[in-house]
């Protein structure tokens, strides 16, 4: 490997490359992995924009022999290529990446965002030239425009063109450079964007208008030019700033896979060593609050273990030798030894990061209403500017000059102003009125796909639950045992133990406790020995129980069952029966166990759920019901769901989620309640209908702007009135959306919302009626 190349020493993977400034190929052929004959590589490509440009990228890389899989993600950026090794030439890739018009280097996450940011930066430097060339270019034109009945002489007036063209032209250069630069790569892959039309008419109208001044001509197009491009990187930027929400669901996954492990080597010894290094048959040490790094069997040892990772459920499970672990589980009271069974790109949460990537590109390919706008924008204005140039050419004999202006003319009224503000103008209110609402929003098109869900799939736990145990028989335990069992839990990381501290309070804990991994706690309690655990240990028969329960026993007294639930969030019920109303089909999948999953769906009258499902089992759920022509939006917290999230056609995830499944929605709402999500569809519904108006109205503007352009009747002065007057409009209507109408669970909850930081007061809470009962002890939050 060549000593340019540098390594990412925490990573192990090559990194700081990018493509050359002079245009140069890299040959990636350095960081091609082969595994099993088939080469994988990870390229960054650069200019991608819509789905039709995955359409093209992936075509393109899969018309290359030996190809096998060609995946972009176009949220991140990052092209997954995999291939029989030896197939070609590496180096063909990023040849025909640029043949297609897209610059290419080898993937680096961090590269990939400091590239968005530059973007931006671009993008905002460009808005604040061509606002300053506007306005001061309008002020010359307004007095070429008042001059009437010959108050302006030929020569002020060719002065003022001329200096208006000292403005616009090196304006309008510096601020069109990004449409400029998408309409040649367009150009250079054989095939036309909104992008052409837009360069086009910028540059014949600088050409024209400076013929023009230089002739001393009446009419100049410099004002028409400028403001044009203002309008449309108005609409470029808000676009850009929501696209950069959606980002690292898969950073943040891989984030939970540990970067190094503890290996026994067989003579006794322990070594730390990268997880990369980590092969199957190793023997690999946990202590507590160690997470596996690969996927592995126990042959050593038992602990509870958090596999909320792989069940989205809080309660740990207790193994034992030969029990199966999975990378990412969290090693929660005693040492243990595991045997790896896989390397780290063949484990759970490799596993889970290819689903949400693959999820994240099925979005990708979404087609937004403004990309199918555009789709028949293009076409359609450069025949109309071409039919009006022949025919005044021709039918007409105006010459070339009059023949070029009204062509001209065609190009910049039927420019998009209207249609480039159509879609980012109402997304902008949507997303500012759901953010007071405790929403906030990742995606302008997250908007258009909530508002064409017909089915909402719910995790339960966390989700529709607030996914934290709590004493559910609280009121049938004496204060005695409360307060007995609690001095025991203290000293115990147990989500069980946790409860009951939750429940008793603040309060000491037993001097002489002892916990016992996957039986309880024993210590000594007012003088007397008592355990806290399972009902076998303390002495009680509870096989067959399907309740999550603990016992307490001191001495010879009475054991004592203190039962577990996982509360149902207060509007949960209502919530559900006011999307069936809104005509949406609700189903719950959950990892739990069968028995509480039930009980939790019959509580909210869903009939159709499933219990005990892995990541994958709720990905095929997924994949069966788009099959069957569903559009499904996901609700869900846990890591577990963060690829289900990522896979379905809008998704929403809390707060309190992990960053991850935060990371891989679309939505992340706010407070104790999921009534936020009738609130996003609802305005995502109507958001969706302002955007159709907003395109109604830009056809029915060029109706009438195309007839009077083509018969030579646009003046400058026309021009700029028609492009702010029809912007202005969509604007407006966009506006429409920022009246809020509060929902009906928000009216009853007296729910409030303050902003910078969000909170909420409910009444009719779990905290007041605990507290106005009585059993609310000090110290619990």
């Amino acid at each position: 490997m060549s000593e340019a190349i540098a390594i990412d020493d925490e990573r192990g993977c090559p990194s700081g490359l990018e493509p050359p400034a002079d245009g140069t190929l890299i040959d990636p052929a350095p960081f091609v992995r082969s595994v099993n004959g088939l080469a994988r590589l990870d390229l960054a490509v650069f200019g991608a924009k819509c789905a039709g440009c995955i359409s093209k990228i992936e075509g393109g890389m899969k018309a290359i022999p030996t190809m096998q899989s060609a995946r972009l993600n176009l949220s991140t950026g990052k092209l997954s290529l995999v291939w029989r090794d030896g197939g070609f030439a590496p180096k063909e890739i990023v040849e025909r990446l640029d043949a297609l018009g897209y610059r290419a280097a080898p993937f680096d996450p961090e590269k990939v965002e400091a590239e968005n940011d530059a973007d931006g930066r671009r993008l905002l430097r460009a808005l604040a030239v061509a606002g300053f060339a506007t306005a001061n270019v309008m002020l010359l034109s307004i007095a070429v425009w008042a001059a009437t009945d010959g108050e302006m002489g030929p020569g002020a007036r060719g002065m003022m063109h001329l200096i208006s063209g000292l403005i616009a032209i090196p304006a309008a250069l510096y601020a069109g450079r990004p449409f400029f630069s998408s309409a040649y790569r367009a150009l250079k892959g054989g095939h036309a964007n909104m992008d052409v039309p837009i360069s086009l008419a910028v540059l014949l109208a600088l050409s024209m208008s400076l013929f023009e001044a230089m002739k001393g001509g009446e009419h100049a197009y410099f004002d028409a030019a400028v403001m044009l491009l203002f309008f449309l990187l108005i609409g470029r930027y808000l676009d850009h700033r929501l696209r950069l929400r959606a980002r690292a669901a898969a950073r943040d996954l891989l984030a939970l896979q540990s970067a190094t492990a503890s290996r026994l080597n067989p003579d006794g010894t322990l070594e730390a060593v990268a997880a990369r290094d980590i092969a199957p048959g190793d023997l690999l040490v946990l202590a507590p609050g160690d997470r596996a790094p690969v996927d592995g069997v126990i042959t050593e040892g038992a602990s509870d273990i958090d596999r909320s990772l792989v069940t989205g459920e809080s309660a740990p499970v207790h193994m034992e030798k030969d029990g199966e672990v999975h990378s990412g589980v969290l090693n929660i009271s005693s040492r243990l030894v595991m045997r790896a069974t896989k390397t780290t790109d063949d484990s759970l949460i490799a596993d889970l990061t290819r689903l949400i990537e693959a999820g994240e590109q099925s979005k990708s390919k979404y087609i937004r209403l403004a990309d199918k706008a555009a789709s028949l924008y293009v076409p359609v204005v450069h025949t109309l500017a071409l039919a009006t140039f022949l025919g005044w050419f021709f039918l007409m004999d105006a010459g070339l000059r009059i023949s070029m202006m009204n062509a001209v003319a065609v190009l910049i009224i039927t420019c998009p102003c209207a249609l480039g503000l159509a879609a980012p103008a109402v997304q902008i209110v949507a997303t500012g009125r759901l953010f007071k609402s405790g929403v906030l929003v990742k995606s302008g098109d997250a908007l258009e796909r909530l508002a064409e869900v017909d089915t909402i799939v719910f995790d339960k736990t966390g989700t529709l639950t607030f996914g934290k145990l709590r004493v559910a028989n609280a009121e049938t335990i004496s204060e005695a045992a409360l307060m007995g069992a609690a001095s025991l839990a203290r000293i115990s990381r147990h989500p069980l133990s946790r409860a009951v501290v939750a429940e008793a309070g603040a309060g000491r804990a037993v001097q002489d406790a002892s916990e016992h991994p996957g039986f309880g706690i024993e210590g000594t309690v007012d003088g007397v020995k008592a355990r806290f655990g399972r009902g076998d240990w303390v002495g009680v028969d509870s096989k067959g129980s399907v309740s999550t329960e603990g016992w307490y026993k001191r001495g010879d007294e009475a054991p004592v069952q203190f039962l577990f639930e996982d509360r149902l969030r207060d509007d949960a019920a209502e919530t559900v029966r006011a999307l069936r109303d809104r005509g949406l089909e609700v189903e719950m999948l959950s990892g739990d166990r069968e028995a509480p999953a039930k009980a939790v769906a019959t509580a909210l009258g869903v009939s159709s759920w499933r219990a005990e499902l892995t990541p994958h089992d709720k990905i095929e759920r997924l994949e069966y019901l788009k099959a069957n022509g569903a559009k499904i939006a996901m609700v869900g917290d846990g890591l577990n769901d963060a690829p289900s999230l990522a896979g379905a056609h809008a998704s929403l995830s809390p707060g309190t989620a992990a960053d991850a499944s935060q990371a891989a929605a679309d939505f992340v709402y706010q407070g104790e309640g999921i009534a936020p999500i009738i609130e996003a569809v609802d305005v995502s519904r109507k958001a969706r209908r302002r955007v159709l108006e907003n395109f109604a109205f830009a056809a029915l503007y060029n109706m009438f702007a195309v007839p009077l352009a083509a018969l030579g009747l646009v003046t400058p002065l026309i021009a700029a009135a028609a492009m702010s007057g029809s912007s202005i409009i969509v604007t407006l209507n966009a506006l429409r959306l920022s009246r809020a109408v509060p929902s009906l669970i928000e009216s009853r909850n007296h729910s409030r919302v303050l902003f910078g930081r969000i909170s909420f007061t409910r009444t009719g809470s779990h905290f007041a009626r605990k507290c106005s009962s009585g059993r609310k002890r000090s110290g619990q939050s």
